[in-house]
């Protein structure tokens, strides 16, 4: 019985301890959700050297959800619209996009490559997918601000 009230009161004491000790925890951004593509970064290698808004009428929407990914793009100089639909997962600085399928040219593209990865800085309301080299340089980034 001793023995019972003694771990009892440990455990009592521990529970009190751990109390105090809370740390503030690291708020978490997701991604899932609708984006919309709002500027282009170029980089010199690792700094930002130019901002290239989205052009007038130009439309690129990812939508993340379960794990999936659905991506569209309209350019209205070309008249021509690309879509996508695939896979993704993230760990705390990295996208990876696996696609499965999409428009034509897109078709033509995952014949060489289909798993795509990025660079990715989450916040709550924005997100930028940034491309590397082979040399793990950046090269640009895609920008976009969350619609819901």
């Amino acid at each position: 019985m001793k023995k019972l009230m003694g771990f009892v009161l440990l455990m009592g004491l521990l529970v009190s301890v751990a109390s105090f000790e809370n740390k503030p925890v690291a708020p978490f951004h997701s991604i899932e959700g609708t984006w919309e593509l709002v500027s282009f970064y170029n980089y010199d290698g690792q700094n930002i050297i130019d901002t290239v808004p989205a052009t007038d009428g130009y439309r690129q929407v990812k939508m993340y959800y379960n794990g999936k990914i659905m991506w569209s793009r309209y350019v209205p100089k070309d008249k021509q619209a690309r879509f996508g639909y695939g896979s993704y997962r993230i760990t705390d600085d990295r996208l990876i996009e696996t696609i499965e399928y999409g428009d034509n040219e897109m078709m033509v593209a995952l014949d060489t490559m289909r798993i795509f990865t990025f660079e990715l800085h989450l916040e709550d309301d924005a997100f930028s997918q940034i491309s590397m080299d082979e040399e793990g340089n950046r090269t640009f980034s895609e920008n976009y601000k969350r619609l819901d």
